[in-house]
């Protein structure tokens, strides 16, 4: 299945690179996907199993789990990888395949894999 993404532009590059990885990843019912979603202001975290179209788990700043939080915008993406960690952990599931969503592996991305490693999850 070939995707053909035209145009030019940052979100138009970012749909580009996120189709051409998930030609690679995919996730199962024994090794799920945990994919990142960043924007300027929020990060949000899913872990999906591809075969069924399911979200199994998911987590993001916007749940009232982050009302009062005080820090910067990567220890909020660390702290959405440790509670989606978490919450996998409690849906039995300890391992999964990591999706960047197109962007860099690099800040609020890798804080969150950084975080779901520390809280248990095997990436």
């Amino acid at each position: 299945m070939s995707v053909q993404i035209l145009g030019k532009g940052k979100k138009v590059a970012l749909k580009r690179r996120h189709a051409r990885l998930r030609k690679h990843i995919s996730g199962t019912p024994e090794l799920p996907r945990l994919v990142v979603t960043r924007s300027n202001r929020h990060m949000v975290a899913q872990i999906i199993d591809d075969t069924k179209g399911v979200t199994l788990v998911s987590e993001s700043t916007l749940t009232s789990d982050f009302a009062g939080f005080e820090g910067t915008k990567t220890e909020a993406a660390k702290k959405v990888g440790e509670l989606i960690a978490k919450k996998a952990q409690d849906a039995g599931i300890t391992a999964v395949v990591f999706d960047r969503g197109g962007n860099k592996y690099h800040g609020r991305v890798a804080a969150v894999a950084e975080g779901a490693r520390e809280g248990g999850l095997a990436l």
